[in-house]
């Protein structure tokens, strides 16, 4: 169960953009830690956070007329000057009188009343949902099938082999995303554009969930299952960047974070028609039709998406990057209440990509790793993607029925099982909107990997029980629970740390390792499940994924930083603490948990993070050394340029 990123070029939610660069002090103090490579890195991540910032009036409207001439978009003028305006200060429109009175209750009614919307952006995002369910059932439905096909091909699990084929069929699809179609996801968007990406990918999950129903052998479905990844992988990408470029900043991340949600209602829909297909009898001429209804069923969704995502509106900023600004405005103006709200997202894309331009040329692969404030950055991605899969979850998401045929359960029961688990893991994702703002990602993480590792022994230990009630309750408790404190916890933090974790230039690369990651084990976990259960039996499986969620604890504690409520520039801080005094602080951090959570005590938390207050700053001399560094920095912008 995966969800996927922010979009790579727009600001979320807690980037808090207008804010980012207003005192000089603030940033020269943030990055007097930094190394001068850094130190220029977060110039860049500064312009790119927000390009209006401290352009004087005059300058911002005779810009604003440049841009609407260059354009061919005059007869928009008055609505481009507001708009830039409201871009640049948010709350301009309170002072200034070229703000109708309709103008200023729509733009106040952003904030005190976000969820009011326009009805076309509520169907794009019933649309991106929809998509969100096909990426689930895609993953689910071969959960049910797995217990009835494999007899029917010969491959019974009942050898070494056997267990290998069966991992290999499951696992096909992720093998595809890893080594190809996760790759494809630039090309794809930058000359079809999002929708239509979007209607490629759900079309390839359609026919290809059509063509799995059909097969007769294993190696037909194994194919089968493979091209399936070519719809999994760049929807999984471009679903979230369509929701988050189409989307109001005050409710951005909060609808992105719906993929994570609707894939997780996809996944218990996919196991309710495992058991509802399940009582289907062969036809005449035909067997296994139960499982082949089961497989080819997760392709619906996608063809009602495909027959709907044409009609939605296309991405403004894919098309303001194709110089197509006239497209772009009367795509924000179905998205908006307001032609001002359109022409202030407008122009605010237009200078950020411009921003974008002017850091062309560099080689952000290699700078991802080079840079320690990347490095650091990419490392902390990569451990909690590699956490999403090996917590363990997916064994269960994709092997539940035969985690509960073996502990005793008939087919019937245990695919019923398997939708209950589907259904809490659904159900305990929706409060992941509140908590991964209210608790912070590294907390959220810290305090359910140990709860998680708990789950998976009580699941490995039960099958010892010598009583079938006994075994088949702890089993279950067991499962359950474990999707209770996955959900809200590594369910939806990786892809969001992912997002935020990378500075703006290089997010797009960086989430494309963050992907690639996830998807390549989730292969490797997929494949290689019948043969732990073969090998090492049931307690030693979930023994040894328990084992993992405590290494990740480690290594959550020692190398992942927390960014909840940062800006761009102190995100930049946070990444640039050194990799040995981040490890220093969280093995610190045990003590003082200890005394909070065990002994009850009130012991003063360590900042490690601090940010000296503007009178420390005077009073010890920095501004001459910010004056220093601005030099600097300057020195370095020159150099890398």
């Amino acid at each position: 169960m995966s969800t996927s990123p922010v979009s790579p070029k727009s600001p979320t939610s807690n980037e808090k953009p207008d804010t980012a660069v207003k005192n000089p002090h603030d940033v020269h103090r943030q990055k007097s830690n930094m190394d001068a490579r850094t130190r220029a890195i977060a110039n860049a991540n500064a312009k790119l956070s927000n390009p209006l910032s401290g352009i004087p009036y005059d300058r911002l409207m005779a810009d604003v007329e440049i841009f609407a001439e260059e354009r061919g978009l005059t007869h928009l003028l008055p609505e481009l000057e507001k708009g830039a305006l409201v871009a640049q200060d948010s709350t301009c429109y309170d002072r200034l009188d070229i703000f109708s009175v309709e103008d200023k209750r729509i733009l106040k009614e952003e904030v005190t009343h976000r969820w009011r919307q326009t009805p076309m952006l509520y169907y794009m995002v019933v649309m991106s949902s929809l998509a969100a369910a096909v990426q689930g059932m895609d993953e689910a439905v071969i959960n049910g099938a797995q217990i009835l096909y494999p007899t029917q091909f010969g491959i019974g699990n009942s050898n070494n082999r056997d267990s290998w084929l069966v991992g290999l069929i499951n696992s096909a699809p992720y093998l595809c995303c890893a080594t190809i179609s996760c790759w494809m996801t630039q090309p794809l968007n930058h000359y079809l554009g999002r929708k239509k990406t979007i209607f490629v990918t759900c079309m390839i999950s359609f026919l290809t969930c059509i063509w799995s129903a059909l097969t007769n052998s294993w190696w037909h479905l194994f194919i089968a299952r493979f091209f399936l990844g070519f719809g999994i992988g760049p929807k999984s990408t471009t679903v979230p960047v369509y929701t988050a470029e189409c989307s109001p900043a005050p409710i951005r991340g909060a609808l992105v974070m719906m993929w994570q949600m609707w894939t997780a209602f996809g996944i218990a829909l996919g196991d309710l028609i495992d058991l509802v297909f399940y009582f289907i009898p062969d036809a005449p001429g035909v067997t296994g039709l139960n499982w082949r209804l089961m497989l080819g069923s997760a392709g619906i969704p996608g063809l009602v998406v495909c027959l709907q995502i044409l009609f939605a509106p296309e991405s403004p900023r894919w098309l303001i990057s194709k110089g197509r600004y006239e497209d772009a405005f009367n795509e924000l103006c179905r998205l908006r209440f307001s032609r001002v709200q359109a022409a202030r997202d407008l122009y605010y894309i237009h200078v950020l990509l411009e921003a974008e331009n002017d850091m062309e040329g560099r080689n952000r692969m290699v700078e991802m790793f080079a840079i320690p404030r990347n490095r650091h950055a990419a490392l902390a991605s990569w451990v909690v993607m590699f956490g999403q899969q090996f917590c363990g979850v997916n064994v269960i998401a994709y092997y539940s029925s035969n985690i509960f045929l073996a502990c005793g359960f008939t087919q019937i029961p245990a695919l019923t099982s398997s939708f209950a688990f589907g259904a809490l893991n659904w159900l305990f994702a929706l409060p992941a909107i509140f908590t991964i703002d209210t608790f912070g990602r590294r907390n959220l993480l810290l305090f359910t990997f140990p709860c998680m590792a708990i789950c998976l022994l009580i699941t490995g230990f039960s099958f010892w029980s010598t009583s079938d009630t006994g075994r088949a309750a702890g089993v279950s408790i067991g499962i359950y629970l474990f999707a209770i404190f996955y959900s809200p916890g590594e369910g939806p933090v990786p892809f969001t740390y992912s997002a935020e974790a990378f500075p703006l230039y290089i997010r797009d690369v960086g989430m494309s390792f963050a992907t690639a990651t996830t998807w390549f084990w989730n292969f490797v976990l997929s494949i290689t499940w019948p043969w732990l259960i073969l090998a090492f039996g049931p307690q030693g499986a979930f023994g040894w994924y328990a084992t993992w969620c405590c290494i990740l604890w480690v290594l959550i504690l020692l190398l992942v930083r927390e960014t909840k409520d940062k800006t761009l520039e102190e995100l930049d801080q946070v990444f640039s603490v050194p990799l040995s005094t981040h490890a220093a602080y969280g093995l610190r951090q045990i003590p003082y948990g200890f005394k909070k959570f065990v002994l009850f005590q009130n012991p003063v938390p360590e900042q490690l993070y601090r940010v000296k207050s503007e009178a420390e700053v005077l009073d010890t001399g920095d501004d001459e050394k910010a004056r220093r560094e601005e030099g600097e920095d300057v020195d370095v912008e020159k150099a890398n340029a």
